[in-house]
Order: structure tokens, then sequence, then C-alpha cells
């Protein structure tokens, strides 16, 4: 157990996306309550988990290669190998990694993201998406934002509705990266989907107290506002890949794109 958390700071009562999506995946750190949730979703959503979780492997592993050694991966989740440092120092031993969360059952799972290779490091920062400079503040204790770092947004903002100010907050991370650095991102979208079958899984989780926001392409184009897209752009998640055989496509609802700071 990481930071000596108690266990009753975990609520089992209730949903939480980090282990309805951990159910989704096939892992086992999930409650009852994750599970009845999952099991009334639809299978497109267990598809559009599997493929993005491939986009974050395919990003990353290209981020790494293109030479960012740095990564700050905000909305973490709960670990499921290969975690995004495995695949980050497999290619770069060295790199260093910080991660951030607020759920409980990550960080009760923080041991298993601090397993570094002896050459990098790794850091893990409780703390909450909506206060971006409490995260960016402890980050630069462990990164140099003098040099390129990856920001990871993985599977995120689309749990941030619009009062939340999903724009701002990540204009606040962007604007703190040296050019050079990388947005990783990808959110969930209905574009793809016929509109009975995204309708179910937004209020599925509406239902179990948690707000999914599927946002349109043109909403999700906004996260990149002065980025430099890099190619293939923002596109469904099976179709981002760079160096590597095209993944088989599957009708999913997420949408996936890297932008380079300029």
């Amino acid at each position: 157990m990481a930071a000596g958390l108690p266990q009753s700071r975990i609520d089992t009562s209730k949903p939480h996306p980090a282990r309805v999506y951990d159910y989704l995946l096939g892992g086992k750190d999930n409650y009852l309550v994750d599970q009845k949730v999952g099991e009334q979703l639809p299978e497109a959503a267990k598809v559009s988990c599997r493929l993005n979780r491939d986009f974050m492997r395919r990003a990353c592993a290209w981020a790494a290669g293109t030479g960012i050694d740095q990564y700050l991966d905000i909305g973490t989740g709960i670990p499921t190998a290969p975690n995004l440092h495995q695949i980050v120092q497999e290619i770069n031993p060295k790199a260093r990694i910080v991660y951030a969360d607020n759920d409980p059952i990550v960080l009760s799972h923080a041991a298993a993201l601090l397993v570094s290779k002896p050459e990098g490091a790794t850091d893990y920062i409780e703390a909450d998406v909506r206060e971006p400079e409490v995260i960016l503040d402890r980050a630069r204790g462990f990164l140099d934002f003098g040099r390129p770092v990856a920001l990871s947004l993985i599977a995120l903002l689309h749990f941030l509705p619009d009062d939340q100010d999903p724009y701002g907050v990540t204009r606040t991370l962007v604007d703190a990266l040296p050019p050079g650095s990388l947005l990783l991102l990808s959110h969930g979208t209905a574009d793809f989907l016929p509109a009975e079958l995204s309708n179910t899984i937004t209020g599925t989780y509406r239902a179990g107290g948690m707000s999914l926001c599927a946002r349109t392409r043109a909403e999700v184009e906004r996260f990149f506002d002065g980025l430099e897209m890099v190619a293939p752009g923002l596109v469904s998640g099976p179709e981002w890949y760079k160096d590597t055989d095209a993944p088989v496509y599957e009708p999913n609802g997420v949408y996936a794109g890297v932008g380079r700071v300029r």
C-alpha cells in the first residue's frame, strides 16, 4: 500500500469510473457496484476501452522513440500492465514519469507505478486534474520543464463536464510545456456509434452517478488549439498509429490524437 492509505477512504458503495474501466479491461480491482455498471454496458464500451488502451501504448512508444524522456500522466487509473512507465522505459530506460490521480484506489496501488528501471525514475502525485496548477507545481520538482515533456490525458476529459472547464484545465497544462512537448489525448465520442448505443452507454454511467460527456470531433479538436497535430491527426482510436502495422479497425467510441507544442 502506498502512502499508508486507509482502506476506509475507498467508497465501495458507489461505482467509480476507474474501477468500471478496470472491470471492462478484465481487471480485478473493482467491486460489485462497478461490476453491475460494467455488465449493463454494451460490448461497444468494452471494445472502446480496449482500443483506447491500445492507443496509449502505441502513442507512448512512439513518443519515447522520438527521444522524449519525460512524461506527466494525469488520470492514471488503476495500474494495468504494461503501464506507461514500462512502455517508455523499455525504449528509453532513463525516462522519468510522473503519475497523477485523485482516486484513492489508484493511490492504494501507487507502489506498482513506482517500480522504475534503475536508470530512470517514477513519482506519484495525489492530485485532481481540476487543480492543474497544483499538479504542475509538484511535477516541476521531478521533471525538467525546460525540456520537452509528454502530457498524457488518456480517457480522462470526458468525465469533466463543461461547467468544470475542461478546456481551461487543458490549456493551463499545455501552456506550461516547452516547445517540442507533446499532448497525448483520447476522448469518448458518439460520432462513430449509433445514437441509441451511445445513449445507452452515457445513460448507464449517469445512472451510476457518473458524468460521461461524449464530445463531437469539433469539441475534441478544441483541446489541441494552438498545437501542431501529429499525423494522422485526430482520428478514431485504432486509426492512430506510427511506425507500426495498421491495427484492425473496430467500431468504437474514442477519438485519439497527438499534438506538438510549437
